[in-house]
């Protein structure tokens, strides 16, 4: 609900990594063209108000790049020294899901709290982790962290919306995992969604195609029209990874990987 007294935010999406050994058939259920590259990105995102700045999921490490072998171009706390932010000095971090590359740099914010969903812990220390299947996006020493964090104080935890400061709220949409939440914030041009792994890519919300790591399809389903109606327009949905991003939004520096998307796209989205 916009009470009027909302903080403006800026929102800034932070690349880095990249992985361009990925064909459409990792990316979209039912697809036509499944044998095509299909290149991904990966990111974070940072809100900053007047007073207060947030960091929305925490990436992944070097470690866990060689654990998984998978390229990595900047730590996430790397990446944030290019607008001017120390990690260790950032307070609240949202984290989307636990997934590996959402959640793989928590030893970087070692002052942070972190805002998660019930549910999301619970299901990724419950019973469905005996799946190798399910449990192949997660690593269990991340887990094991926001155990740990948890234990010390340091976990801030929503069931379905939670406010998180003024102008920025959580909202359960589960499908990709099952405590998935998507964040929504008051920009000067109204609400953006940052969808996060509710939709990897534009494609998936805008044409209805399933991303193929699921745990409910209905949800996620549903979930493509929720993160549209958390947006004061539908260019204001920001999918997770989708290297599209760089094309509609407004570079930010010098350094090649920040893009500035609180002022919105510089050109229509078209898929």
């Amino acid at each position: 609900m916009d009470t009027g007294l909302d903080n403006i935010w800026e929102i800034y999406a932070l690349k880095y990594a990249e992985r361009s050994d990925r064909t459409r058939t990792e990316s979209f259920i039912f697809d036509d063209h499944s044998n095509e590259s299909h290149t991904i990105d990966y990111f974070i995102w940072v809100l900053k108000s007047d007073k207060n700045i947030i960091v929305v999921d925490t990436g992944y490490d070097y470690d866990e790049a060689k654990r998984r072998n998978r390229p990595i171009e900047r730590s996430p706390s790397e990446a944030l020294q290019a607008i001017n932010i120390d990690a260790s000095q950032v307070t609240d971090v949202i984290i989307t899901h636990l997934h590996y590359d959402h959640a793989g740099g928590l030893l970087e914010f070692p002052n942070a709290k972190f805002h998660l969903q019930e549910t999301e812990m619970a299901y990724a220390t419950g019973p469905c982790m005996c799946h190798e299947t399910i449990k192949m996006p997660f690593t269990g020493e991340h887990i094991c962290q926001m155990v740990k964090n948890l234990y010390s104080g340091r976990v801030v935890f929503y069931n379905g919306i939670g406010s998180v400061k003024p102008g920025v709220t959580t909202h359960l949409i589960g499908g990709h995992s099952r405590g998935l939440q998507s964040v929504r914030v008051k920009t000067v041009n109204g609400y953006m969604c940052l969808a996060s792994d509710a939709t990897h890519f534009y494609e998936n919300f805008l044409k209805g195609k399933p991303f193929p790591i699921v745990v409910d399809l209905e949800d996620m389903l549903n979930g493509f029209k929720l993160i549209k109606s958390l947006a004061s327009d539908i260019n204001f949905v920001i999918p997770g990874h989708d290297p599209l991003l760089r094309n509609y939004f407004p570079e930010e520096g010098r350094s090649g990987f920040v893009w500035r998307l609180d002022r919105g796209p510089i050109n229509p989205i078209k898929i």
